[in-house]
């Protein structure tokens, strides 16, 4: 009771929490026998660093800030991951005899005893915030490491790495299903916590790694040591998950798996690929977006433009560029904004990534010759009002398109272009006769993702005006440079969230002249500049002076080859 009181006293003088309040958290705590600190912070009622600071303070702990590269791993093997995550105690150093200890809650004797037990040796115990106890934890384990001990529990000592790979790899009992099944949710949970789009599980020749692509760059996710002996049943069960064939291993296989998380429902896509060192397996966590302009973040040009396409009756509007740059994105929006009772909507897609309540979606199926000419071809006879074609592959469907747009259907599709005016030069290869494009086509947009300055710690910085004019920046907008420092909320990238840029190609009476005229990609790409058209990296440069992202960010996503800038 002391140790409630006291806490108690700095709970409620730390940031004016009521007494009763917060003595009636510390003694349910108690008497369920968890972490009274613990559901003190839980509770939100108090600010956590300063709390924690005070009590160092008032029981003579030394407070210290978590570095997780500082920490060697012969001292974080001293005590079993179970325990350091049960109870969130991180060994930090040993100094002058002692391991030092660090945590946000010294008071949980279960795990003072566990750790003593385990240790054998004095203990210097050190405070942190909670914060940093945790991801040093993750960073140190890594992902699912309790889990991955219980799994491992009983083949300590073999003396056969191959044996003991084997027996670990046969899921022979409830108990060891249960904590791979576990083990594979905690993969995913922490995915979607960190907000990412892809899990990649790669077999390396010693290892298994895991990475996470989150807002477009991969980051590599801290795992077991040793998990190479669960590679087997970690891809078993996300094959049996997306109701795959697990004997099968030489061919690749595509499946999906429906989740929900915090009561919404995931949607993922699994493929499969066999290589020299096992499967290797990809996920892509689809949630239920909501898709309207606001979220796409336009410039008011931008945005006047494409509400003016969407009002057009007929005619095609295509979306250029790489493989995850968000075309399919934009392209829902777009459905979205036209889906109401009075329009038919017919997509098809390979394969429907978000499914649009009131749309008719159609999947491909190659195996039975459902592409996207066939498909195409059969939908005209079902009287759609707007038709969106997931990509334009060939001549065929290029083709039949252009014939729907002329006798009155809106279409949406996508072209694989590096900018705008591309498109153009890519449907007159295909075959196209460029007199057909010019009266067929509305607008190309071409498209980028760059990643959004965290709101948190962005800082306002210098740079050198013989770079910006090197790059092209316009000079104007030298003093409106930012960039990330990095903190907790966006995990030290700078970054959070993206955003899309974009360069709108208007098919004006003089771009379709320049068209019929086949002037080059050069001449086409004057014309569409005369003729009001902002380019990629000029409205990257329009989103950098307006403090949403850097100057790098634009530059990787608007060149071939990367440069370099020195800060």
């Amino acid at each position: 009771m002391m140790l409630i009181q006291i806490l108690q006293e700095i709970a409620s003088t730390s940031s004016g929490v009521d007494s009763q309040l917060s003595h009636r958290i510390l003694s349910t705590a108690a008497y369920e026998q968890g972490s009274m600190i613990g559901s003190l912070l839980d509770s939100q009622l108090i600010e956590e660093d300063l709390f924690l600071k005070q009590v160092s303070k008032r029981f003579g702990y030394e407070w210290m800030d978590l570095l997780p590269t500082q920490i060697p791993n012969l001292i974080r093997d001293l005590i079993p991951p179970r325990i350091a995550l049960r109870f969130h105690f991180v060994p930090i150093q040993q100094l002058d005899g002692e391991i030092v200890v660090a945590t946000y809650d010294p008071f949980q004797m279960n795990g003072v005893q566990a750790v003593t037990a385990s240790l054998d040796r004095p203990i210097r115990w050190v405070l942190s915030s909670r914060r940093s106890v945790v991801q040093t934890l993750k960073s140190c384990y890594g992902v699912g490491a309790d889990t991955f001990e219980e799994l491992l529990e009983g083949r300590e000592g073999s003396e056969n790495d191959q044996e003991s790979q084997e027996e670990v790899n046969v899921v022979d009992s409830e108990d060891a299903e249960a904590s791979v099944i576990r083990f594979v949710n905690q993969i995913i949970r922490e995915a979607l916590n960190q907000k990412a789009t892809d899990i990649h599980v790669e077999p390396l020749e010693q290892d298994l790694r895991i990475r996470y692509r989150i807002d477009g760059v991969l980051h590599e996710e801290p795992v077991p040591q040793r998990i190479k002996l669960l590679q087997s049943s970690v891809i078993s069960r996300l094959k049996i998950m997306a109701h795959l064939d697990i004997a099968e291993k030489r061919l690749p296989q595509d499946g999906r798996i429906t989740l929900e998380f915090g009561g919404e429902p995931i949607d993922v896509r699994v493929a499969t690929i066999p290589t020299v060192s096992g499967e290797s397996v990809s996920l892509r966590l689809l949630g239920q977006e909501r898709f309207d302009l606001q979220r796409l973040n336009l410039p008011p040009d931008a945005e006047e433009n494409i509400r003016g396409l969407l009002k057009m009756s007929n005619g095609i509007v295509l979306l250029t560029g790489p493989t995850g740059c968000g075309k399919s994105t934009t392209l829902y929006t777009f459905l979205s904004l036209l889906n109401v009772k009075e329009r038919r909507i017919i997509t098809i897609e390979d394969p429907v990534e978000n499914k649009l309540e009131g749309v008719m979606q159609i999947a491909i199926k190659p195996e039975i010759n459902l592409n996207f000419a066939t498909a195409l071809r059969s939908i005209l006879r079902s009287d759609p009002n707007v038709i969106m074609v997931g990509e334009m592959r060939d001549l065929e469907t290029a083709e039949i398109a252009i014939r729907a747009a002329l006798t009155g259907h809106l279409v949406f599709s996508t072209l694989h272009t590096n900018d705008a005016v591309g498109g153009i030069t890519r449907l007159i290869d295909m075959g196209i006769e460029p007199f057909l494009v010019s009266s067929s086509v509305r607008a190309f947009i071409a498209q980028r993702l760059v990643r959004k300055l965290c709101s948190h710690c962005k800082t306002p910085i210098q740079m050198e005006e013989s770079l910006l004019k090197e790059i092209g920046f316009p000079l104007k907008y030298q003093q409106q440079i930012w960039k990330g420092v990095g903190c907790v909320k966006c995990r030290e990238t700078g970054y959070q969230g993206r955003m899309a840029i974009m360069e709108i190609c208007m098919l004006s009476p003089q771009m379709q002249q320049a068209i019929t005229s086949q002037k080059n990609s050069n001449e086409l790409r004057q014309v569409a500049l005369e003729n009001g058209m902002v380019g990629l990296r000029e409205d990257g440069w329009r989103r950098v002076s307006e403090g949403l992202t850097t100057v790098d960010e634009v530059l990787r996503v608007t060149t071939t080859h990367l440069e370099v800038l020195d800060e």
